[in-house]
């Protein structure tokens, strides 16, 4: 029989920052599985209000910085961003350029889950969204949080043992 999903709220924190999604989803636990850690994920995220984005926002860096942070999140974003690593400089100063566009207008880091995408796709989707009004930024936003979640969540879960999180 497999062991049930007992995270504690301490590692979901590693997934999002806000702290009323990760007391919500450890107050459901154990869950049977992946797939029912996710169901209660979204449901939590679907709840948050913009406050709770925004300070889960907080601890993501901009695209393109490296956290140099030894922990578990620093750790994941390296990995997620890992698109960046050969980006020419020129790429790399136009992310640069466009976050700080980007925060001018929306008043928060850009965020996507970049797993799995160049540097160039980034920069291409970060300079798409500028053209967003606040309401269809936001909801853009929502999306790549709880795109990012899923994925770490995925490795919370696959990493048993580690501060409790099983």
């Amino acid at each position: 029989m497999r062991e049930r999903l007992d995270v504690t709220e301490g590692g979901l924190l590693a997934c999002c920052a806000s702290r009323r999604w990760a007391a919500e989803v450890a107050a459901g636990r154990p869950y049977a599985d992946l797939a029912e850690l996710r169901a209660a994920s979204a449901a939590a995220l679907a709840g948050l209000d913009w406050a709770d984005v925004e300070e889960a926002l907080a601890a993501h860096p901009r695209i393109g910085e490296r956290i140099k942070d030894a922990g578990r999140e620093a750790a994941w974003s390296r990995s997620e961003q890992s698109g960046m690593d050969a980006a020419a400089v020129e790429l790399r100063t136009a992310l640069v350029e466009g976050n700080r566009a980007y925060e001018e207008r929306f008043g928060h880091v850009f965020l996507i889950c970049a797993t799995g995408l160049s540097a160039a796709e980034m920069l291409s989707a970060l300079r798409e969204r500028l053209g967003h009004g606040a309401e269809a930024e936001r909801a853009a936003v929502r999306t790549e949080l709880a795109k990012i979640v899923d994925l770490r969540l995925a490795k919370l879960a696959a990493a048993p043992g580690t501060e409790g999180e099983r």
